[in-house]
C-alpha cells in the first residue's frame, strides 16, 4: 500500500514518521473525512505496519477542514456489495456473514487500543457516527472549542456496532452514554471536557494539534517499554479486578523490570538530555 522506507501513504491518510511520532493524518476535509471503504482497510494496514515494526514510539491522529471525521461514508451502505447487500438468500447465513463483517470493522478500531504504543487524538469540528468509536479506541483525547460528538447512528434508525458502547461506558458516566445514544444529540467540547471524555479544549485547531504534538514529544522520551508496559497495564485493569491487575503487573515485571533503563532514566535527568532507550523490537509475524 505504501513504501514503509519512507512516508507511507494512502487514499484517507497522510503519514509521516519523524523523531519517534509516527503522524496519522486524514486528508479528505472536503469530504468532512468520511470513511469510505478504503478507509476501513487502510488504518488497519498503517497501524500494523508502525506497531509490528517498532516504527515509531507514539501515534498521534489528526485530521483537516472543517470536521474530524462525519462517520461512515454513504456509499458503503448503498453499493452493490455493502454492509447492507447479501448474494446469499438464506436469513441465517447472511446474519452469519454479516457478523463476522462487523467484527471486521471492529479491527479497524481495535487496533489502536491494541498497539503496543499510545495513540493520541486531537479532534476538531464533528465528530460523528463511527468517528465516536474511532476516537473512543484512542489512549487520549483533546478537542478545539468547536468540536461536538454525536452517536449518529440512532438518528438513522440502527445501533452503534463498532466499539462506541463497550469502550465509552469505560470512558464517561453511564448516564451520558444512555442520553447520548437514545437521543442522538450534539455533545459540545465543553461537556466532553467536563465529563471526562476529552483532557483538554483549545480555541483554535492550530494550538489544539501544537499541544497535542508536544505531549507526544514528551511520551516519546521516555523508555519506549516503560511505555508499553504502562498501556498494557492500564487496559488490563481496565477489563479486570484489582486482585487480577495486582497480579499481572507482578508478573510483568518478574520478566520485564529493567534496572538499566532506569539507570538511564535517572542519568538522562540528571544531565538534561534525551536518554538513549532500546526501541521495542520488530513483532516476529512469520517463521
Amino acid at each position: 500500500m505504501y513504501d514503509t522506507e519512507s512516508t507511507p501513504t494512502s487514499n484517507c491518510f497522510d503519514v509521516t514518521i519523524a523523531d519517534h511520532i509516527a503522524h496519522i493524518q486524514m486528508k479528505r476535509p472536503e469530504a468532512f473525512n468520511s470513511m469510505t471503504r478504503d478507509f476501513w482497510n487502510e488504518l488497519p494496514k498503517i497501524v500494523k505496519d508502525i506497531n509490528d515494526n517498532s516504527r515509531a514510539r507514539v501515534i498521534v491522529i489528526t485530521s483537516t477542514g472543517k470536521h474530524f471525521c462525519a462517520g461512515m461514508d454513504l456509499s458503503v451502505f448503498s453499493s452493490g456489495d455493502g454492509v447492507t447487500q447479501g448474494s446469499v438468500s438464506d436469513r441465517e447465513t447472511r446474519g452469519e456473514s454479516f457478523r463476522l463483517h462487523v467484527h471486521h470493522l471492529q479491527n479497524t478500531f481495535t487496533c489502536l487500543d491494541e498497539a503496543r504504543i499510545p495513540v493520541l487524538v486531537a479532534v476538531q469540528g464533528g465528530c460523528i457516527g463511527g468517528a465516536v468509536d474511532f476516537i473512543s479506541a484512542c489512549d487520549i483525547r483533546w478537542a478545539s472549542a468547536d468540536a461536538f460528538f454525536c452517536i449518529q447512528e440512532i438518528n438513522i434508525g440502527m445501533t452503534a456496532d463498532v466499539g462506541t458502547f463497550p469502550r465509552l461506558c469505560k470512558l464517561i458516566p453511564e448516564g451520558w452514554v444512555r442520553e447520548l445514544a437514545y437521543t442522538g444529540r450534539r455533545l459540545t467540547a465543553a461537556k466532553a471536557k467536563e465529563i471526562g471524555l476529552v483532557n483538554e479544549v483549545f480555541d483554535t485547531h492550530e494550538a489544539l494539534v501544537a499541544h497535542v504534538m508536544e505531549t507526544a514529544r514528551e511520551i516519546a522520551s521516555k523508555a519506549p517499554l516503560a511505555v508499553t508496559g504502562s498501556k498494557v497495564m492500564i487496559n488490563y485493569a481496565r477489563d479486570h479486578s484489582i486482585r487480577d491487575g495486582l497480579d499481572y503487573i507482578a508478573t510483568w515485571q518478574a520478566g520485564m523490570f529493567s534496572p538499566a533503563h532506569m539507570a538511564e532514566a535517572f542519568r538522562a535527568n540528571a544531565a538534561k538530555e534525551p536518554g538513549n532507550f532500546p526501541e521495542l523490537l520488530p513483532l516476529r509475524n512469520r517463521m
